[in-house]
């Protein structure tokens, strides 16, 4: 019998201090996040972060928190439950983080007799510090809890042309009745350390001027490469005009060189520039949470405000949308299909 397992992020089960500093914990100790040997991310993490971070990073959840809980969490279950609505095979919900477990979400599977698992990272693009600590985690699971479970995982989806649809749907009915200069497209940041380490080539990512845009074998694993394509690919489809829309990276953290243009600074210099009315989307993330809800729609907006920008609107992620729902519901149908041509 096959079943799914949707797996995003993660969050604190509360905003209240104590539940942020363990989930951070976990978090930023994961060797795939913070990519240092494990007595410097020790020192880093249980030294510096855990013992300054946790209230500031508290009082932001505690902007964004819903009476239903986390909106990461409370999205993710609506979009779950639309799912399993349109599928006739169990979709369990997991978390890389926090209580939400892969272990939790794997046994509810074995429980209703799940054999085979479709493991589904909700994330558009590949990078180490997302789809690839799942994965492998996953599979360290399996190994030890499940070894009679078969798992297969969906691949990055960033360039697929239904995906690509939904989105540009998405954004563009968003803004409809909005007007905007600019369009800013904001992923989440990642350490440049980490697209040379995912460079399977070993010589082709550069990180400058043209590396992504050369045809490469890197590119299945690059994040960088993959966050441009999705620029380019929504600007092509919403025939968006040259110099309307940009590309950035937010979510910086330490001293090391992290992905550029930094957002913060891009959403400054738009305004400086004169752009008065803009938006931004945020097409790393499937589901609204702390990083577009209060680093883009709060904060990004407080810095655009105070260099003299107008308006500023905010796309949200696909959350629960209905065409996204049926779009991942329609790739694990067709899961389900060629398993039965293989199989017959």
């Amino acid at each position: 019998m096959k079943g799914v397992l949707l797996v995003n992020l993660g969050s604190p089960d509360s905003p209240d201090p104590k539940d942020v500093k363990k989930y951070l914990g976990e978090f930023l100790m994961d060797e795939r996040v913070i990519d240092v040997p494990l007595w410097a991310r020790n020192l880093l993490v249980k030294g510096i972060i855990l013992n300054t971070r946790p209230k500031a990073s508290a009082k932001a959840y505690q902007k964004i928190w819903w009476d239903e809980g986390s909106p990461l969490i409370v999205i993710s279950e609506r979009l779950k439950s639309k799912m399993q609505d349109q599928l006739d095979i169990p979709v369990a919900l997991a978390m890389r983080y926090g209580s939400m477990t892969i272990k939790k979400g794997l046994q509810q599977l074995v429980d209703k007799g799940v054999t085979e698992v479709l493991l589904f990272p909700l994330y558009p693009q590949f990078a180490m510090a997302t789809t690839e600590t799942i994965t492998v985690l996953t599979e360290d699971i399996r190994k030890t809890s499940f070894p009679d479970l078969k798992i297969e995982s969906v691949p990055a989806f960033y360039n697929k042309a239904d995906y690509i649809e939904v989105l540009s749907n998405s954004i563009k009915n968003h803004l409809k009745d909005k007007t905007y200069d600019h369009l800013l497209f904001s992923y989440h940041g990642v350490p440049e350390r980490h697209i040379r380490k995912s460079d399977i080539t070993k010589s082709h990512c550069k990180i400058d001027g043209s590396c992504c845009e050369t045809a490469s074998k890197a590119h299945e694993f690059c994040y960088r490469h993959q966050c441009k394509e999705v620029t380019r690919l929504v600007g092509e489809y919403l025939n968006l005009q040259e110099g309307t829309y940009s590309t950035s990276f937010q979510s910086r953290l330490g001293f090391d060189p992290w992905l550029q243009p930094y957002t913060d600074r891009t959403i400054e210099k738009l305004g400086k520039d004169g752009v008065k009315n803009m938006a931004i989307v945020t097409p790393a993330f499937v589901s609204d949470c702390l990083e577009t809800l209060e680093e883009i729609a709060m904060e990004g907006e407080e810095i655009f405000h105070e260099v003299g920008g107008a308006n500023f609107t905010t796309v949200p992620c696909l959350n629960d949308d209905d065409e996204f729902v049926t779009l991942l519901s329609n790739w694990i149908k067709q899961w389900q299909a060629n398993a039965k041509a293989v199989n017959a």
